[in-house]
């Protein structure tokens, strides 16, 4: 899907300032509330928002230890696998991969002793061959998209000004819609 140069100054908006109206985006962007309202809508049909909601802190929970867990399946038992992985709530994330091992999740945990009980519950499931586990230190980047939505924006306001000037040299199959 083609994300043009509105569509990021709507994103950067949404990721900087996610309680704002509608209708104040559309002030603050110099456009109609509904073409705002339409582009948001567009971009959650296709794909681009995932989500709305808030943003929890685990560690505010009370789930201050982060390790990833990578795990080894017994051929034939990753779906199975994957299905028991979202019966434990300390999973927050798991994701099929490549390379050393057939899944790795991210879990959180009350404190060591706590993670522990995680991975033991996770070396219980049927079709787990082993688990190898990687604390986390210290968070060095936090989850962020503006930089990529920016680094998209900057492509897209490179296509629009390269359609912008066909249009004006008058060359042929270039139009703005």
């Amino acid at each position: 899907m083609a994300v043009d140069t509105l569509d990021t100054r709507i994103l950067r908006l949404l990721i900087e300032r996610p309680r704002t109206s509608v209708r104040e985006y559309a002030r603050i962007l110099g456009v109609a509330r509904g073409t705002v309202q339409a582009r948001i809508d567009r971009l959650e049909r296709d794909g681009v928002i995932t989500a709305t909601g808030p943003v929890l802190s685990p560690a505010a929970l009370g789930h201050p230890v982060l390790a990833f867990v990578h795990i080894e399946v017994t051929q034939g038992h990753l779906v199975d696998v994957g299905d028991a992985l979202a019966a434990v709530p300390e999973i927050v994330e798991a994701f099929s991969i490549t390379g050393g091992g057939d899944l790795l999740t991210r879990v959180v945990a009350r404190d060591a002793g706590h993670l522990e009980d995680v991975i033991q519950r996770l070396i219980q499931l049927p079709g787990v061959v082993r688990t190898r586990t990687e604390i986390a230190l210290r968070e060095r980047v936090a989850h962020r998209l503006l930089p990529l939505v920016e680094a998209v924006g900057r492509g897209a306001g490179a296509a629009d000004d390269r359609a912008e000037r066909a249009e004006r040299a008058g060359e042929p199959g270039h139009s703005h819609g």
